[in-house]
């Protein structure tokens, strides 16, 4: 199987994830999450998900995932499998008319950066970075300083910093975990 995505011998190189962002129609997101929480574990049987959150602050009715596949050529076995299990087309099928708009990304943890286990719950926050042509070779090294310099104050534990390799080109997102919606207030 070949994915649209890569072809020769990128197609087996490395870890990607899928950041999916999604849309909601307004005043249809509580719908939205309890369908997804209801009929999520038969999407999770496919791939491993790393979180899925709904925006509570800044652009209102969204909903954010992120899957993890080993690379391109089981991302296309996992998305052909799931366009012929019949249980979660169906369930789907009442997800769907809830999203106003979905984008897709697909994107790399930069290369110093592991992905991260939050050790107990929290507010996250996922920021994106426009980032200058050219990713982490250009301009990883500052970057990666000046997160180090904040995830070193202990109020906060990095769970990763991305590098969009499809969709929207030389963008980054970060992303932290804070205890306490106190102590990011106390960090801006």
């Amino acid at each position: 199987t070949c994915s649209p995505f890569a072809t020769g011998p990128r197609q087996n190189v490395g870890t990607i994830y899928e950041l999916r962002t999604y849309d909601l129609k307004p005043a249809r997101s509580k719908e939205f999450l309890e369908l997804v929480n209801k009929n999520i574990s038969v999407r999770m049987a496919h791939s491993e998900m790393i979180g899925f959150w709904m925006v509570e602050l800044g652009s209102m009715n969204k909903a954010f995932h992120i899957w993890k596949f080993d690379n391109f050529n089981h991302r296309a076995g996992v998305r052909k499998a799931l366009a012929q299990d019949t249980e979660w087309q169906d369930r789907l099928s009442a997800i769907l008319p809830l999203v106003y708009k979905q984008e897709m990304e697909i994107a790399y943890l930069v290369p110093w950066c592991q992905l991260g286990t939050p050790p107990k719950p929290g507010v996250y926050e996922l920021v994106t970075y426009q980032m200058k042509p050219g990713g982490p070779a250009l301009w990883g090294q500052s970057f990666r300083a000046v997160i180090e310099a904040h995830n070193s104050k202990g109020y906060a534990k990095l769970i990763g910093v991305f590098h969009t390799e499809y969709g929207v080109l030389n963008t980054g997102r970060l992303s932290f975990i804070y205890w306490d919606f106190k102590l990011r207030i106390i960090f801006q």
